[in-house]
């Protein structure tokens, strides 16, 4: 008998710690998650959009919830502990579940409405596919077009967005992923620059300047010197930015020579290419979750997509290079271009035309 109760007595304090799955949320799961992801309580609470007091405060009640350490916080950042790593591959499993019940859901779209969240890379975004996004909205006036134009992708399996179009390749397995085209870069100076510097040869480099791109997925100052053959680019940057807008306006306006997509011609951008025996590829990768297609909104927005990425129609897309000033000339009739008209950098102010 004394056996027993002490039995009882061991289940009984056992269970005291035993967590009430009644207090444990998905948003402290999705939070924990990211602050995983992160490894920062800061950045975390960027990527979900809220403060960085709640996001402390969500994980100081899910630690008590659980009756478990989770991070270590450290000045640089926060540590995930090794016991919270064993439930890490749970929680994955229930973010992947929900996701899944999300897309699978029935749905009632045969009129197209709703909203379609696309990430896309800033370039891409601005200069390409919000001028075919107004023509395709206007064909379906009851979508709400959501694009998000970040150099950062968007997490589709976390339902931050629908579909990403993005340079790196994902690889996760549990995405659909498409190799859309390539996209070629080139070097291009603005006429006023050309008229003032000369178009540069390799032994003339020292005497022009560059305006690059750098940011986490892009490292221009590495490609020129790798593609030059140089040890170190930095001495001919005049102008770096993390910004597409602020790259091209740059270059339109004569700070130095600088990598665009070859289409710029095609779309009267003022600028010039520079034959300096250069030039970049990079590939463009459509992904999305396998359930966006049961939904008719969304999987007439990929057959769009890919229209306009299409490199029969638009040839800059092709797999094999075609130098800037041969693309207007290998147009197909089908192929809609909305020409640039000072849409691209600003103009000083001209009073007399007021």
């Amino acid at each position: 008998m004394q056996t027993i109760l002490h039995r009882g007595a061991a289940i009984f304090e056992h269970s005291k710690n035993i967590p009430n799955l009644n207090n444990v949320s998905w948003d402290d799961i999705r939070i924990f998650l990211a602050c995983s992801k992160e490894t920062s309580f800061r950045k975390a609470a960027a990527t979900l959009n809220t403060s960085s007091s709640t996001v402390v405060r969500r994980i100081n009640h899910l630690e008590e919830t659980l009756n478990l350490r989770l991070f270590d916080r450290l000045p640089e950042g926060i540590i995930i502990t090794n016991e919270a790593l064993a439930i890490k591959e749970s929680a994955e499993l229930m973010e992947k579940s929900l996701v899944d019940l999300i897309h699978n859901r029935p749905q009632k779209d045969e009129d197209l409405e709703g909203e379609v969240c696309i990430s896309i890379s800033e370039g891409l975004g601005i200069y390409w596919l919000i001028p075919r996004l107004v023509d395709f909205q206007k064909r379906y006036p009851n979508l709400i077009m959501n694009v998000k134009c970040a150099m950062e992708s968007h997490d589709v399996l976390r339902l931050e967005s629908d579909f990403a179009i993005q340079y790196k390749k994902p690889t996760n397995p549990d995405l659909i992923v498409t190799r859309l085209a390539s996209l070629h870069a080139y070097p291009f100076a603005s006429a006023d620059y050309i008229k003032t510097h000369g178009k540069p040869t390799f032994d003339e480099l020292g005497t022009h300047k560059f305006v690059i791109m750098e940011t986490e997925g892009i490292k221009e100052e590495e490609i020129y010197a790798q593609l030059l053959g140089l040890d170190s680019f930095k001495e001919h940057i005049g102008i770096k930015t993390n910004n597409s807008p602020a790259l091209f306006y740059a270059i339109e306006r004569g700070a130095g020579i600088g990598a665009l997509p070859t289409y710029a011609l095609a779309l009267n951008a003022p600028v010039v290419p520079v034959d300096m025996g250069i030039q970049n590829t990079l590939d463009i990768w459509l992904t999305y979750h396998s359930g966006v297609k049961k939904t008719p909104r969304k999987a007439k927005t990929i057959e769009w997509i890919k229209s306009i990425f299409n490199p029969k129609i638009y040839p800059w897309f092709a797999d094999e290079f075609i130098h800037p000033t041969k693309l207007a000339e290998l147009l197909p009739p089908e192929a809609q271009i909305n020409q640039n008209k000072n849409y691209f950098a600003m103009t000083p102010f001209d009073r007399e035309k007021i």
